[in-house]
């Protein structure tokens, strides 16, 4: 089956968290022998701050990096209804256009086969509300979203004809342990800035614990203020910027222990859903320390998988714990481990999806649901 992804980008990761996800569920559906068509627009602001940032070799690094995926740009002149013509999947992020959300309903109002959902993994659902109730969503059979409570905000507003709870999840072909590489740190955090959105966060959680104790470590992510920056280097911590994301399980690899800050929106507004990097960190072994979100589905398991902080204090005793007590560090990262591969993959989410796609009625779907065994 054509699967047809309309992405913010899949090239870049600047950013850009949900290229991590999207780039996963691909590969795996290009492992069952699906096709699959990565649609970004030739304009998109992610790719173009890392080209202006990082130049062509970021291009080449992710053609390197996901051969098998082979995103096409699209600007005004693109003849998006040739492209899904043939396809029976089409999936849009919430990132795309308006104008284009709504041409796309229009293609499945006019005769349009495929199966067409809207994928939200973003907080404007509650944050920003008229931007979602613009979008023309009567035409999509149904939207996926990333945690439950943006599935209540989507019933309740009658945004779509029916939604779907669709965690993010880790790729484990790409996040993985490496036993082989002897960690030279012992803090790493891989995050962005975020528009102020959890910046008091960070200082609470990562900063000030990490000078208190006095820790070596690493951050890599973009958008940093002069302040931040001068902050990190006060308390001891090396800022090295963008990292593509297949080099992130080596540098958690070379660490002892991460944290997991998740952003205000979040934690106040949309409980249950962590970030992304939480998946990949435990995916990856790293024993993890949480500053606080509210697991009201039970993804994890609390105190097995991870250690919750519930202030800078609780961080900073945590971390002290991880790293001068050896076993407490090796179960934290077999139980963490463990769960993702039972729970949190894209494999398991793609299994999902194709229930998704049974449940709206797509007949060719049956077949791939039928093949979850067989691709386990």
């Amino acid at each position: 089956m054509q699967f047809v992804f309309y992405t913010h980008s899949v090239v870049s990761d600047w950013n850009h968290g949900n290229a991590h996800f999207q780039r996963g569920i691909m590969r795996e559906l290009i492992t069952r022998g699906h096709q699959v068509i990565a649609l970004e627009p030739a304009d998109g602001w992610s790719r173009s701050n890392l080209l202006t940032e990082q130049g062509p070799f970021a291009i080449e690094r992710f053609r390197k990096d996901f051969p098998e995926l082979v995103p096409v740009t699209y600007d005004a002149s693109f003849d998006h209804e040739a492209w899904m013509a043939d396809s029976g999947v089409v999936i849009v992020h919430e990132w795309t256009d308006p104008d284009l959300v709504a041409r796309i309903g229009r293609a499945k109002l006019n005769g349009g086969k495929f199966t067409l959902l809207f994928h939200d993994t973003h907080h404007r659902a509650v944050s920003s509300t008229q931007s979602i109730s613009a979008l023309h969503l009567e035409h999509f059979d149904g939207v996926l979203v990333f945690g439950g409570a943006l599935r209540e905000s989507y019933l309740r507003a009658g945004w779509g004809k029916r939604a779907f709870t669709w965690h993010e999840a880790a790729d484990d072909r790409l996040f993985r342990p490496h036993p082989e590489i002897e960690p030279v740190s012992e803090l790493v955090w891989i995050g962005n800035w975020g528009d102020e959105e959890r910046s008091a966060e960070i200082q609470q959680f990562l900063i000030d614990p990490a000078r208190e104790l006095g820790l070596s470590g690493t951050v890599h992510g973009v958008r940093y203020p002069a302040g931040a920056l001068a902050a990190l280097a006060d308390a001891g911590l090396r800022y090295e910027g963008w990292i593509a994301n297949a080099d992130v399980p080596k540098a958690f690899a070379q660490h002892r222990v991460t944290v997991h800050i998740p952003r205000r929106p979040y934690r106040e507004h949309l409980p249950g859903i962590p970030t992304i990097r939480m998946f990949e960190a435990l995916a990856c072994g790293i024993p993890l320390v949480s500053a606080p979100w509210s697991d009201v589905e039970g993804l994890f398991r609390p105190d097995t998988d991870f250690l919750f902080a519930r202030d800078g204090a609780e961080m900073r005793q945590h971390l002290r714990d991880v790293l001068h007590d050896a076993e407490l560090a090796k179960a934290l990262a077999g139980a963490g481990l463990e769960t993702i591969l039972a729970r949190h993959t894209c494999r398991r989410r793609v299994d999902e999806l194709f229930d998704i796609l049974v449940a709206c009625g797509n007949r060719h779907a049956f077949e791939g649901a039928s093949t979850k065994e067989a691709a386990a």
